[in-house]
């Protein structure tokens, strides 16, 4: 929103897409900045991601390390080419990335690209790499409809300063994991990991009281005890 603080809004919205080079299930995939956020958020974004430090992990210097497999670096590539197919534009492109002493390696630099159709594959495909979605929007009921048009629903944050703003955001949004001014919503080991639509499989969510209640039979008793008996409940 453009009432947020926005530079730790970029700060965190970067570590969530660009942390672990983007190869974990609550990475931020799509950014929509709000009506005049688009002007304060998306050219410190930018900013941002060309200036990741990208290399060898194990180098206390670097900020972000290699995708995990050849195979992935391939795919997050051919993702942006769908991307751009579609008529995505790159504002910051990662691929063609190589770091030197490491040309062996799988490395990708961050990657954002603007879209006006978040329901396309960028914005619709798990892509688990350093790729970023920009989708600009005029109002938050805007934003709030783009996010329920989704078929996934692991996780949707907004970034605010305006409680009826984040009132309106985590009752309305269709999403299992709802974070406020946080860029990661990971639930604490006792509440629900909580996934929606299509970013869930099964009859239970992990952790909390559904965690426990996957390793239990559950048995019920139906007990009575009259004075005296009858046919009659």
């Amino acid at each position: 929103m453009p009432d947020a603080d926005m530079e730790m809004t970029v700060k965190m919205a970067a570590d969530s897409a660009f942390g672990c080079a983007g190869q974990r299930c609550l990475a931020a995939s799509v950014v929509i900045p709000v009506g005049e956020a688009r002007q304060t958020f998306t050219p410190r974004m930018l900013d941002v991601a060309q200036s990741r430090r990208v290399g060898n992990g194990l180098d206390e210097t670097t900020e972000m390390g290699p995708v995990i497999t050849a195979e992935s670096r391939e795919r997050i590539q051919g993702l942006i080419g769908r991307g751009l197919g579609e008529g995505g534009r790159v504002l910051v492109d990662g691929r063609s990335t190589t770091i030197s002493g490491h040309e062996g390696g799988y490395f990708l630099k961050p990657t954002v690209i603007e879209t006006q159709d978040p329901g396309g594959t960028i914005g619709t495909t798990e892509i688990f790499g350093p790729v970023l979605a920009v989708s600009e929007m005029r109002t938050l009921d805007d934003a709030i409809a783009a996010v329920n048009r989704s078929a996934f629903g692991n996780m949707a944050c907004i970034f605010t300063s305006n409680g009826a703003n984040a009132r309106k955001f985590r009752y309305e949004a269709r999403a299992g994991n709802i974070g406020v001014n946080i860029g990661v919503a990971a639930p604490m080991a006792f509440f629900p990991f909580s996934g929606w639509k299509g970013s869930f499989f099964g009859d239970l969510h992990a952790q909390g009281h559904d965690a426990v209640e996957f390793y239990m039979d559950k048995k019920v008793v139906v007990e009575r005890w009259p004075k005296e008996w009858s046919r009659t409940f």
